[in-house]
């Protein structure tokens, strides 16, 4: 194809995605998540294909639509961590939400175009951090000097005149200055909720109320007293928010939310299977199905910040289905999950690869927590296979919760020494086959106790 679109010149954050390949995505992804290689492909191709279609006419760009992708897989093998962890990678504006929620004899809460909203308000959050990061030097510098005329405010503080101001400077750069209170005026700028009866039910919404309206409602100020090192995260706040283009956050938002958003659709399966002849508790489920549907073909959602068309965004829907089938959903929302991956049920190899291999596997939060208290906390090589073994036994004779067993078996193996605390301080501790084999002994022997601890 010729005559491509004339580009801007690209933000460090569109330079790293286009350096971001498949092959590094699923290798980033591998840091995180063990095994599970064919769900890693399916989305490291998706991300990349989303930045190939911003890279083309806005005639060809229109008519391509995201291949959502639908994982199938038992609880706990990893397929809601490898979706936000594919949303940070490409600093999209993620939503994870149970399909579930929307069902239980009729519709509890909202309806499914709060997960628009909700998407909305993730990209609002991810510009404003992102820019506040631009400018957290400057912002830094401009409430330190809010806070040096904070201080110097308080007589007891004696900061009058120049060479008073720097000594206040080096004070409260020495952190002598933290526990003293300033006064400091915030916003309250709470949005008012209010509810409204609608077709589906009973759902909050927000007031967006203009000038003296908004008032009566919130964006009250007031002055509180807050210490030093309380006041300091609200001022750099502030300060990077003067300094930015407040004004432009929510196009941008709108913009990055339509383009780059990625909502995660948990609990697909819930909501599989047709109405019966008679109803009944799950009645609605098609009818959730139905209501997903728009919002996954393309419908544009009026937010507070904009309106948002959900034409490019990315659905990644997820699901056990080991009672109900991908095929019992209704043929139009099966049509827009055109990428179908299966993951893995994990193995005992797979549970010691989890506990060795990840940037921040379970054992080195565990050791990094006990170190706060001073304990050297050391895992044995036979420890951690053992573990490894007891869940992996555990998942196959009881209900299989997939990597999630391994968080209750290594608190029930650390129980001891977790509530020791600073009694144990200065102590090494090593946990071995034997001191897992005792932790669980008692479990591992009542079987009817163990259904209910582990």
């Amino acid at each position: 194809m010729t005559g491509g679109p004339v580009l801007p010149p690209a933000s460090p954050r569109e330079t790293r995605l286009r350096d971001l390949s498949p092959r590094k995505v699923v290798a980033e992804l591998d840091r995180h998540v063990v095994g599970q290689a064919r769900a890693k492909r399916a989305v490291a191709i998706a991300l990349r294909d989303r930045w190939r279609r911003q890279r083309l006419a806005v005639e060809v760009a229109r008519e391509i639509t995201p291949k959502n992708i639908l994982m199938i897989g038992p609880t706990g093998v990893g397929k809601t961590e490898i979706a936000r962890r594919l949303a940070r990678l490409a600093d999209a504006p993620f939503v994870k939400v149970e399909a579930s929620k929307f069902t239980e004899v009729g519709y509890v809460g909202r309806d499914v175009d709060s997960i628009a909203r909700d998407l909305a308000e993730a990209a609002v959050q991810l510009v404003k951090d992102e820019r506040r990061a631009r400018v957290a030097d400057r912002a830094a510098a401009a409430a330190e000097e809010s806070l040096l005329d904070l201080l110097a405010k308080d007589p007891a503080v004696g900061a009058s005149g120049a060479d008073g101001r720097e000594r206040l400077r080096r004070d409260l750069r020495e952190g002598r200055h933290e526990a003293r209170e300033v006064e400091l005026e915030v916003t309250d700028d709470r949005t008012p909720q209010i509810s409204v009866m609608t077709p589906q039910g009973v759902e909050e919404m927000g007031l967006d109320l203009p000038g003296p309206l908004s008032s009566l409602f919130g964006s009250k100020k007031k002055k509180v007293r807050l210490a030093v090192a309380d006041a300091r995260p609200l001022l750099v706040e502030r300060e990077a928010d003067a300094l930015s283009d407040e004004g432009s956050v929510p196009t941008e938002a709108i913009r990055r939310a339509e383009e780059t958003g990625i909502v995660f659709l948990d609990e697909l399966d819930k909501i599989a299977g047709r109405e019966g002849p008679r109803g009944g508790p799950d009645v609605s489920r098609e009818g959730v199905q139905r209501d997903l549907l728009p919002l996954v073909e393309g419908t544009t959602v009026k937010t507070k910040h904009g309106i948002l068309r959900t034409d490019h965004v990315l659905f990644v829907a997820a699901g056990a289905f080991n009672v109900a089938r991908p095929s019992d959903l209704i043929p139009e929302l099966q049509g827009r999950f055109p990428i179908r991956v299966e993951l893995d049920a994990l193995t005992e190899a797979d549970f010691l690869r989890i506990l060795t291999e990840p940037e921040h596997a379970l054992p080195k939060q565990a050791r990094a927590l006990l170190s706060a208290d001073d304990i050297d906390l050391v895992f044995a090589d036979d420890g951690l296979a053992e573990i490894a073994r007891a869940s992996a036994e555990l998942n196959r004779n009881l209900e299989n919760i997939g990597a999630r067993r391994l968080h209750t078996i290594l608190e029930k193996v650390l129980e001891e020494v977790s509530f020791a605390g600073p009694d144990a301080a200065g102590a090494r501790i090593v946990i071995d086959r034997t001191a897992v084999e005792r932790a669980l002994s008692e479990l591992v022997r009542n079987r009817d106790l163990s259904r209910f601890v582990l």
